[in-house]
């Protein structure tokens, strides 16, 4: 029997998991699509539940840390015992003793032995010859910061300050060059405060669309879409967000809230049946609601890319378009709710019906799941030839 390749997994991944199972995915079911033993996945469960942390230092039972502070302090007392040996042994001054052994041990525990400071260590371990007065070190070190802040046409702030002195091997802290240049009134134009205008709440990420329009002739989860549109219930308006595979224009995904939030986008992701490990790339209009470090945290567990419509452009995201077109003319229109429980429950009976029963026109005049398992016998054939 072969051994299982051991993985590695992140700390997002792991909160990944536990979150679909909190979202009400089956135990089983995850344990299959993501390729789990079992007892990892109780592990992760056990952990969120009584730590909330996934690192082994934060789980550790009572008699393991006990065990663990009994070893430093053993190693504490060794190293003492070391030093102060050779303190007594050669009865030499104490900073030859640290700069001897300051590869084996720290040199702010040898000091705290020693009953010596650190800056006393370090201002006699220099080299006297390499140094020159202080007052015209200081000196130096200004008109460096001045002569970079120049040269950068006063756009470096201190970090990079910083980075340019230490290509020249001048070494300073970003500390330090923030008070040379507050000294010398050095304030970067990222610095200046300017006047901001109004923003209307739309997503400004930098990130392109890699869809390109593109819609057709895409593998199983290659792209997946999404959208955000609004419902009436009673005198209330509730949001609903879809996400579509390209593939076979499948609603794999759905959500239902009051509020147009992260939070609703993720629980659709979260209700999707596939795993999310084979989804590539997340494509959807510039709504805020996308722009979320909780999608973000989604989004880099699984490896998925995302894509973003241009600005006011609705062609960009148009299968989601379309979709929500024929979700309100064939289904919202069609009905009326009372509760949010009520426009859920209709919803995955209409879902079932798009997915299942409905002919589209851009598959050829077949089902979603026509087309899917097509694709499904078609690799099942592949694989066993």
């Amino acid at each position: 029997m072969a051994r299982r390749t051991r993985r590695h997994f992140s700390d997002e991944f792991k909160q990944q998991i536990v979150d679909l199972h909190r979202a009400g995915k089956r135990r089983s079911e995850i344990i299959e699509q993501y390729d789990l033993t079992p007892s990892t996945f109780d592990k992760w469960i056990r952990q969120s539940k009584t730590t909330g942390s996934f690192k082994s230092i934060d789980n550790l039972s009572d008699e393991q840390r006990e065990l663990m502070e009994l070893r430093k302090e053993n190693q504490r007392l060794k190293m003492e015992v070391d030093i102060l040996k050779q303190a007594a042994v050669i009865m030499a001054q104490k900073e030859p003793i640290i700069t001897a052994n300051k590869d084996k041990y720290s040199v702010t525990d040898m000091c705290r032995i020693l009953e010596i400071s650190r800056s006393t260590y370090y201002y006699k371990a220099k080299d006297p010859k390499e140094t020159c007065s202080s007052d015209n070190h200081q000196e130096m070190i200004e008109e460096s910061v001045q002569r970079i802040f120049k040269k950068s046409r006063g756009v470096y702030g201190a970090r990079k300050i910083k980075k340019a002195l230490a290509k020249e091997e001048i070494q300073l802290s970003r500390r330090k060059a923030r008070q040379i240049m507050k000294k010398h009134n050095l304030i970067s134009a990222y610095q200046i405060a300017h006047y901001k205008p109004y923003s209307k709440g739309k997503n400004e990420n930098s990130i392109p669309n890699k869809v390109n329009r593109e819609f057709s002739n895409r593998n199983p989860l290659e792209v997946i879409v999404s959208d955000l549109t609004y419902v009436r219930i009673q005198k209330r308006w509730a949001y609903a967000c879809i996400i579509i595979d390209l593939f076979n224009r499948e609603i794999i995904g759905q959500s239902f809230g009051w509020q147009k939030s992260a939070e609703l986008v993720k629980e659709a992701i979260q209700s999707i049946p596939y795993s999310l490990t084979e989804v590539q790339l997340f494509h959807s209009d510039r709504g805020k609601e996308f722009d979320n470090k909780l999608i973000d945290e989604v989004f880099s567990a699984f490896t998925i890319e995302k894509s973003l419509s241009e600005a006011g452009c609705p062609y960009d995201n148009a299968v989601a378009e379309s979709t929500f077109k024929s979700f309100k003319v064939e289904f919202v229109q069609q009905e009326s709710f009372e509760t949010l429980d009520e426009l859920r429950l209709k919803s995955l009976d209409y879902i079932h019906w798009w997915n299942h029963q409905r002919i589209h026109g851009s598959l050829n005049y077949q089902t979603p799941m026509d087309v899917r398992l097509r694709s499904d016998e078609k690799e099942f054939i592949n694989l066993s030839k």
